[in-house]
């Protein structure tokens, strides 16, 4: 008997270790949200597929962001404007130090990254909502990126997040992370749109192929409230399959623009990200395309969507890009975009004598109904010998309908900044005795490491 059992066990062992690996093997319809096929070649997310600082509590992130920028407009000041990536000419420049992680406890999340370099001051400078109230807002969240915590709860379907805090936006498609992205310069679609809110977000996951998220937040890129409302808002993510992504973003009611809280905005982004070839033994061995569309408006106050007896006040745009890969190691990258925003009400404030988007500058009018359009194109080689490191050089032209960019003369009084920031530099007579060397077009050439661990 004892030998006629043990010969029944032997046989059936096979067997259990079968039942046992299919048991640690997730149900497809338990897999988590977007793995279901590897999506690292979409721009936007990082590429990365391993990661070697963490445990099972924390997962560590190290970004390094470092640049040199060349203008062939040639500014007397180095300075560039215009851009959310470019800043200074002919220098090398750190655009970002970033470091922190992902903590996961039980269902309980957290996330933290830091931004030294660059960064740490462009992206508080666009911001004017620190001038309503008090406590410095600016220089409060100056040297992070995001910093936000929150609960997975298990049902229903494959879960919901609740977080808080500062968190990555998707309007416009392309990452605040260069590393990211297929380009270092984004189309003004991505550039001129927000890189990051700062409230509430609920992520629901109906299945492993679809995001809904609801956000409440504080505004338009913005630490606070501009005026009296919030902004509300949301995002509808769906990978039909393993070469399809579609991103829906959409915004409203949020009144974002200082002093005047009967003007709300509106805006939708709509992206499609796809694969459209794909075989490792040939010479080109993948491509793909994105290709976002915007529109928005403000009404409200003295300004109205369509124009009539008040100023018109939109916003519409597009940005396309095709890449090609040649291997996992090199890729090429071209594309860009337009813009039409009367009122230039998303145009980035060029920094003129110290000009921020608090202080605005009279050398450059962003009243209701001032005209506005833009181009731009990039092009872009990237050389990436390992998963976690791009070498990218890339040709960008920018073109605006009337003078933006840094010209020869630069952007900066001689001498330095003086007065009030933005103002205007004039004689006891009231003559103007200075003004910005600004032209409608900027080429320039960016040579970029980028590194995520």
């Amino acid at each position: 008997m004892n030998n006629l059992i043990s010969r029944n066990l032997v046989r059936l062992m096979p067997l259990v270790a079968l039942v046992g690996r299919a048991a640690a093997q997730p149900a497809p319809d338990e897999q988590d949200p977007f793995t279901f096929a590897d999506f690292t070649w979409q721009s936007g997310s990082a590429r990365t597929k391993d990661s070697f600082l963490g445990n099972q509590y924390f997962t560590g992130e190290f970004r390094i962001d470092d640049v040199f920028h060349y203008s062939f407009n040639h500014p007397a000041d180095d300075t560039i404007g215009g851009s959310t990536e470019a800043w200074r000419h002919g220098e090398n420049q750190v655009t970002q130090l970033g470091i922190g992680g992902d903590f996961h406890v039980d269902r309980v999340q957290g996330r933290m990254m830091t931004q030294f370099g660059q960064l740490a001051t462009t992206t508080p400078r666009n911001d004017a909502s620190p001038g309503r109230g008090q406590w410095q807002l600016d220089n409060m969240y100056r040297y992070l990126s995001e910093a936000y915590g929150g609960y997975h709860f298990g049902d229903p379907h494959r879960g919901v997040n609740l977080q808080t805090g500062i968190f990555m936006s998707y309007v416009g498609l392309w990452s605040y992370y260069n590393f990211d992205n297929w380009t270092y310069q984004p189309s003004y679609v991505s550039s001129n749109t927000p890189w990051f809110f700062n409230g509430v977000r609920l992520q629901w996951f109906p299945s492993d192929r679809l995001k809904i998220e609801p956000w409440l937040i504080n505004g338009w890129q913005s630490y606070g409230r501009f005026n009296s409302w919030p902004g509300i808002g949301g995002q509808v993510r769906w990978t039909p399959d393993a070469n399809t992504i579609l991103i829906f973003n959409q915004y409203a009611l949020g009144t974002d623009v200082l002093g005047d809280p009967d003007r709300h905005r509106f805006h939708t982004d709509d992206s499609i990200q796809h694969k459209w070839f794909e075989n490792p033994s040939s010479w080109i061995t993948r491509m793909a395309s994105t290709l976002t569309v915007d529109a928005g408006c403000e009404r409200g106050g003295a300004v109205s969507c369509t124009g009539g007896d008040k100023p018109a006040q939109y916003f519409l745009g597009f940005m396309a890009y095709l890449r090609a890969w040649h291997g996992e190691q090199y890729a090429a990258t071209i594309g860009g975009g337009a813009i039409k925003n009367p009122g230039r009400y998303l145009v980035l404030l060029p920094p003129i004598n110290g000009a921020t988007a608090l202080s605005g500058t009279p050398y450059f009018s962003e009243s209701p109904g001032d005209p506005w359009t833009s181009w731009d194109t990039q092009l872009t080689f990237d050389y990436m010998p390992s998963q976690f490191i791009t070498f990218r050089a890339e040709l960008t032209y920018r073109h605006a309908s009337v003078p933006y960019f840094s010209g020869p003369g630069g952007i900066t009084p001689p001498g330095g900044n003086q007065g009030a920031p933005g103002s205007q530099l004039t004689d006891a007579m009231g003559n103007v005795t200075w003004r910005p060397d600004l032209v409608q077009d900027e080429p320039r050439l960016s040579f970029a490491l980028l590194v995520k661990l």
